[in-house]
């Protein structure tokens, strides 16, 4: 089986991830205060988050919804690719 290489940890990715969280708030003039009412994630969690990037995927998902990106987070997964000739034969199982 192929080995797919990732060159980020996972904490880089999810300080990538809050970086465009973050850009899409401010693209649309929401204050981190503004974000936490709509949300009802609490600020501190919202701060901690575009801070360090880690945060509950409940928080994430209600941050998404928020912002109008709900979509994205229901789309995770859906299309993953195979990685050998055995995930397509057994994909029904």
């Amino acid at each position: 089986m192929a080995k797919a290489y990732v060159w980020e940890t996972p904490e880089e990715m999810d300080l990538a991830l809050a970086k465009r969280v973050r850009n899409i708030r401010r693209c649309r003039s929401i204050s981190q205060e503004k974000l936490s009412r709509l949300s009802g994630v609490s600020l501190g969690s919202i701060k901690r988050f575009e801070t360090t990037g880690q945060i509950s995927l409940v928080s994430l998902t209600k941050i998404s919804v928020a912002l109008g990106c709900g979509d994205e987070i229901r789309n995770l997964f859906v299309q993953v690719p195979y990685q050998s000739i055995e995930e397509v034969i057994h994909e029904n199982r």
